[in-house]
């Protein structure tokens, strides 16, 4: 709570500090009517990089009226540049040489260009944004405003099965880099009208296409709010993953818990959204975001609503369990063999002490030396390509670990202790970053007060998280004891499931009419 009242202090002194105008102000202006004026600044602006490309041409009857193309080859379709745009305005014959003075931008925009996105501006600040974007700019001489035509065409990534959430049964698409491809992803699973998208533009210089995605009704006005209102104050040059996006939005930035959630598969954005959440899309990012989260999410998978519901019961309280084992495994370990010596059980004591006997380190300094091993082995194996990064892992646990325990250095049930926990931390990957900072934090209170600390330990962190709450929403909610525990510590069949969790929703709480299942025994043939 200190490290963030000084850095709230900090922030406030930087916002209230002189700031420098921004270099590129001097496009906020009004172009002028001269086609040669219009190039040259152009030119000037965007320099003499071989993509951009300045296409002049003439047209009209007698070609007595100029214009020019202005694109960036690589985000364009050079097809649709010729078919839509060059074609209708050069084989016009209408243009005749006493319309000079009559004509206006609209025309092209309403009855020749053959494009169903096209917007207008006079201003050089949109007309740069939209060239930079993938859009052909169109501008005519003796006209005070350009047209900004949709002409986006850029290599992009296919729709495969996500990496990083594969599943045995259920959808297998996955998000990509392309904005437009993930907004017709979700737009896809859910047809209702009251599914909203707004679109904003954030970053000076990469002017990075926002979209946020929620359902009218469902979602509670106040999240959706201070949404909006956090994500306009960014004032920042650039954003180039939705990470960074999750940096400037988030309530505590300084806890060790995420408290925005985040996704490959649309079927999970979508499910969320349904939920009450909103969604955040950032172009060029694969992962979307979704506002607020749940500390139970963490627990969830999308295979959970695609098997049945016993089995998804078992396997998610199994993940609670592992958190668990993945954090207080080794803790426990260093507690009992240094303070708790008579909880062991006689032959399994004897067995621990014949194997740390010649172990000339302290058991802290012995598991230490092993969570450390294992997380420089993990990001060896992170870094690498993939083949190298696979043997890394594997043949250098199994070299490494068992040369320490033949060379004394650790004993085998240490070495056990850190590969269960290691194992069951990867069963919660969303909770990662937080159970490595736990375990060691853990470790160390085991190591000074034995099993006293490792409570004083547990009731910190449950502490700490009952109090986060991102965006207004208790982090613990669906925890407690309410109608929520449908789907949190199990799952229970989606037909006893009739109402959205109680915290995230707004009006429209009922997601399904009472539903009565057919009983078997009375449909039997008589």
């Amino acid at each position: 709570m200190l490290i963030s009242y000084f850095m709230r202090k900090i922030v406030f002194w930087q916002n209230h500090n002189n700031r420098e105008h921004d270099n590129e102000d001097y496009l906020d202006k009004d172009i002028s009517s001269n086609l040669e004026e219009n190039i040259e600044f152009f030119k000037a602006i965007l320099g003499n990089s071989n993509d951009i490309k300045i296409h002049e041409f003439m047209f009209g009857d007698c070609c007595e009226f100029n214009g020019a193309l202005i694109y960036i080859d690589g985000l364009v379709n050079n097809l649709e540049i010729t078919e839509s745009i060059l074609k209708p305005i050069i084989l016009n014959k209408d243009f005749k040489e006493d319309m000079m003075e009559n004509l206006k931008i609209r025309d092209f925009k309403k009855c020749i260009i053959c494009s169903g996105d096209i917007g207008e501006s006079n201003r050089y600040s949109d007309l740069f944004k939209g060239c930079l974007s993938g859009n052909t700019i169109l501008l005519v001489d003796k006209l005070s405003t350009g047209l900004i035509v949709s002409t986006k065409g850029w290599e992009k990534r296919s729709v495969t099965e996500p990496q990083t959430e594969s599943v045995v049964r259920g959808p297998r698409e996955g998000f990509t880099e392309d904005f437009r491809t993930n907004t017709s992803l979700l737009r896809r699973r859910i047809k209702s009208p009251r599914f909203k998208m707004e679109n904003m533009i954030i970053g000076k210089k990469t002017y990075t296409h926002i979209c946020i995605a929620y359902i009218e009704g469902i979602v509670k006005p106040e999240v959706l709010q201070k949404l909006r209102d956090r994500l306009r104050n960014i004032d920042v040059d650039s954003i180039i993953d939705s990470s960074y996006i999750e940096e400037y939005v988030e309530d505590y930035p300084f806890s060790i818990f995420s408290t925005i959630g985040y996704s490959e598969k649309p079927d999970v954005i979508a499910a969320k959204i349904l939920e009450g959440r909103v969604a955040i899309v950032v172009d060029g990012s694969p992962f979307v975001l979704t506002v607020p989260m749940l500390f139970v999410e963490s627990f969830q998978t999308a295979e959970d609503y695609y098997v049945r519901p016993i089995y998804a019961s078992i396997i998610r309280m199994m993940r609670f369990f592992a958190y668990f084992i993945a954090i207080f495994a080794v803790p426990g370990f260093i507690a009992l063999t240094t303070f708790h010596q008579e909880l062991i059980p006689t032959t399994l004591l004897f067995t621990v002490a014949n194997a740390r006997e010649g172990t000339p380190f302290p058991a802290l300094l012995e598991a230490l030396i092993m969570v450390i091993s294992f997380e420089i082995l993990r990001e060896a194996g992170l870094r690498l390509p993939r083949p190298v990064g696979q043997a890394i892992s594997i043949v250098g646990a199994l070299v490494m670990g068992d040369a320490a325990v033949s060379a004394g250095i650790v004993g085998a049930p240490m070495v056990i202790t850190v590969a269960i926990a290691a194992v069951a931390g990867f069963i919660i990957p969303e909770q990662s970053d937080s159970i490595s900072i736990l375990r060691i934090i853990m470790m160390i209170l085991a190591s000074v007060l034995g099993g006293f600390g490792i409570a004083i330990g547990f009731l910190g962190m449950l502490v700490h998280l009952s109090i986060l709450e991102p965006f207004g929403i208790p982090y613990f909610a669906s925890i407690e004891f309410s109608k929520d525990q449908q789907d949190s510590f199990v799952r229970l069949p989606l037909w006893i499931m009739e109402d959205r969790p109680e915290e995230l929703t707004y009006i429209d709480k009922n997601r399904k009419k009472t539903f009565i299942p057919p009983d078997g025994e009375n449909n039997k043939e008589k």
